[in-house]
């Protein structure tokens, strides 16, 4: 859905800089606000995350912790246990 804003620039200087850039990338200036829009948003989403990203780090360096592929492995191999219990089972029977 395409939605309608309008922008006001108070920087003459700002807003022939952006038709310019929009004519060098055959962009129209529309799509390079909202690209810079998104891009802004995504850094601000970002930074609302990182605190949180350093607090789980704090936490597994504090508490200790196993890499991924660590306990990826582990359960791997307990289920590769468990299918070789079945057809074990299987063969009983």
């Amino acid at each position: 859905m395409s939605r309608k804003m309008t922008v006001v620039f108070h920087d003459e200087e700002l807003y022939t800089d952006l038709k310019v850039e929009a004519a060098r990338r055959h962009m129209t200036a529309s799509e390079i606000v909202a690209e810079a829009v998104q891009q802004w948003l995504d850094e601000k989403e970002d930074e609302e995350l990182l605190p949180v990203v350093k607090a789980r780090l704090a936490e597994y360096e504090e508490k200790g912790g196993r890499p991924w592929s660590e306990v990826k492995r582990e359960i791997e191999e307990e289920l590769a246990n468990r299918e070789k219990l079945s057809i074990a089972a299987e063969k009983k029977d």
